[in-house]
C-alpha cells in the first residue's frame, strides 16, 4: 500500500522524467510555436493519458512480453528512433506556415498542417524510446514487479505531471516564437528543436 514517503518518491521520479527534456517535450514545444497553444493541446492531452495507459499495460504484462521476446524492445527503439528521425526531418525542413506533419498519418503541408490528436500523440508512445525506458524504470522500482493498485496510483501521478509539464514546455515554445519576428526566425527555431529531438536520442539509445 503507497505510504506518504512512496508517494513523495514516486511524484519527484515522476516530475524528474516528465520534466526533462525529451521528445514529446520538444514536440509540444515546436506545435506550440508554430501553431499556438490552444490548437496544441491536443498533443498534451494525448500524452498526458497514452503514456499512463501504456505504464499500466506494461506493468499488466507487455514487460513480459519484451523479456519473452529477444530483440522485440530493441526494435522497438529503433523504429522509435527512426520515427523521430522523420520527424525532426519534417521540422527542420517544412516552411513555417506548415512546420509540422502530423506524425502517425500521411506528412500533410500548406494550410493542413496541425499538431498531433489525442490518438496520435498517445500512440506515439508506444515508438518514444523515453517513453519505454521511463516505464519500466517506474514499474521495477515503484510497484515490485506489477502491484495493480501501485501502478494505478503511479499512473495517475504521470498523467498529472505529465500534463503539467507539457504546459510549460508548450508555453515556453510559444514564449520563444513571440519573441521571433518573420518566417526566417521561425524556421531557425524550428531547426534548432529538430537538432534538440535528434540529440535527445542519443543517450536513450546508448542506453
Amino acid at each position: 500500500m503507497a505510504d506518504a514517503a512512496w508517494l513523495a518518491s514516486a511524484a519527484g521520479f515522476a516530475l524528474a522524467m516528465a520534466a526533462s527534456p525529451g521528445p514529446n517535450n520538444m514536440l509540444a514545444a515546436t506545435a506550440a510555436a508554430n501553431f499556438g497553444l490552444r490548437r496544441s493541446l491536443s498533443q498534451v492531452i494525448g500524452v498526458s493519458l497514452g503514456f499512463p495507459v501504456m505504464l499500466v499495460l506494461v506493468a499488466l504484462g507487455a514487460a513480459t512480453l519484451l523479456q519473452a521476446v529477444p530483440g522485440l524492445l530493441l526494435g522497438l527503439r529503433w523504429l522509435g528512433a527512426a520515427w523521430m528521425l522523420w520527424l525532426a526531418w519534417r521540422i527542420a525542413t517544412a516552411a513555417p506556415a506548415a512546420p509540422v506533419a502530423t506524425p502517425m498519418a500521411a506528412p500533410m503541408t500548406g494550410p493542413r498542417a496541425q499538431p498531433m490528436t489525442v490518438l496520435q500523440a498517445a500512440l506515439f508512445q508506444w515508438v518514444n524510446p523515453k517513453a519505454w525506458i521511463i516505464a519500466g524504470g517506474a514499474v521495477a522500482a515503484y510497484t515490485g514487479g506489477g502491484v495493480l493498485a501501485d501502478t494505478l496510483i503511479l499512473a495517475l501521478l504521470f498523467a498529472v505531471v505529465s500534463f503539467a509539464s507539457l504546459l510549460g514546455w508548450a508555453a515556453l515554445g510559444l514564449g520563444t516564437a513571440r519573441l521571433l519576428r518573420g518566417p526566417a526566425a521561425l524556421r531557425w527555431f524550428n531547426r534548432a528543436m529538430a537538432a534538440l529531438l535528434v540529440a535527445s536520442l542519443v543517450p536513450l539509445l546508448a542506453g
